[in-house]
């Protein structure tokens, strides 16, 4: 198939471009480089020893966007492309309704327009909102705790419209849990411009020196140590789950938990990352961060059972691939 990848060179985009490519499909990448760099095209081609096209624009500009699907005859789209930090939203959720909404409304829209029948999204577990876990697909979404959420959860209900509206349009909304890790190679991996919104890249770059200590948002939750439990999941894992989701796509409407179905704490994340790479990492915890939850983990069964997809790699795994990644990009 060929296959347009957009936000193709981010964290999750790029291992999602490697799996497609060493699967023999043909990849398009469109990203405006917000939060990814144009270094990762050439380390996808060391890993890959393919050439990919590459296109630096912004899909929320359907100006911008329009001349790919005129030049290319797609297959497939697997969207990835949008801001991402649920703290950032807090602060900035016109930015985030404004970039993340229309980037999606323009490619349905061209995906109708233009034929392409095979739609996945990048969604998130923030859809469920505050709900008991583990999070199954067949719960009823509730208001989500942070505006990312709702534009993830906004984008979810603009493709299932678009699909019932065009029968011959097919969705795949995979709700992501908590993707850590990089690439064995240590090519790729987790590298956001500034300060890290996200946990493991801030545990890495703490190990490393570049920032003093690790600060964890509150330690008074319900949880085993008092710290918030999220189900980390490996990024290959996660991108093979995209291959899956491709492979056995269905007609309609279908919606997909990429976890492993097990909770770790912030602390015990921690812990392992100090035993499995025996590296110290300073920390002090501050005040809960606003639109946090306190436990949030998969009931991933359901692609397991239409899928045939499942996690294969551990906490470990992952410690260590972060963390020979981190080493070795300076």
């Amino acid at each position: 198939m060929k296959i347009l990848l957009t936000g193709g060179l981010g964290y999750i985009g790029s291992h999602t471009a490697v799996e497609l490519l060493n699967h023999h499909h043909e990849v398009i990448i469109v990203d405006n480089l917000a939060n990814s760099s144009l270094s990762v095209l050439d380390r996808l081609k060391k890993i890959t020893h393919q050439e990919i096209p590459f296109y630096q624009i912004d899909v929320a500009n359907k100006v911008e966007l329009e001349p790919v699907f005129l030049h290319h005859t797609f297959d497939a789209i697997i969207h990835f492309a949008g801001l991402k930090a649920v703290g950032e939203s807090v602060a900035k959720p016109l930015e985030y309704y404004q970039n993340n909404v229309l980037a999606t409304l323009n490619l349905a829209s061209f995906s109708i327009k233009y034929g392409v029948h095979k739609f996945v999204f990048s969604s998130s577990a923030t859809v469920y909102g505050d709900q008991p876990s583990p999070l199954i697909e067949t719960m009823e979404l509730k208001t989500t705790t942070n505006p990312y959420g709702e534009t993830k959860a906004m984008s979810e209900r603009i493709l299932t419209d678009a699909a019932k509206a065009n029968p011959p349009f097919s969705v795949s909304l995979l709700r992501y849990f908590n993707p850590i890790g990089a690439h064995e190679s240590a090519l790729i991996g987790e590298n956001p411009n500034g300060i890290p919104n996200n946990l493991m890249p801030y545990i890495t770059k703490v190990a490393k020196g570049e920032l003093k200590e690790l600060q964890i948002y509150g330690q008074d939750y319900p949880t085993i140590d008092g710290t918030g439990i999220r189900d980390y999941i490996h990024v290959v894992d996660l991108a093979k789950g995209h291959i899956a989701s491709l492979n056995k796509m269905k007609s309609a409407v279908n919606i997909y938990n990429l976890g492993t179905g097990k909770g770790v704490s912030v602390l015990e994340l921690v812990t392992a990352f100090q035993n499995v790479n025996h590296v110290r990492v300073p920390y002090k915890v501050v005040g809960r961060r606003p639109g946090d939850l306190a436990i949030v983990y998969a009931d991933p069964g359901k692609a397991k059972r239409e899928l045939g997809w499942e996690t294969s790699k551990t906490i470990e795994d992952m410690c260590r691939d972060a963390w020979n990644f981190e080493k070795q990009n300076v």
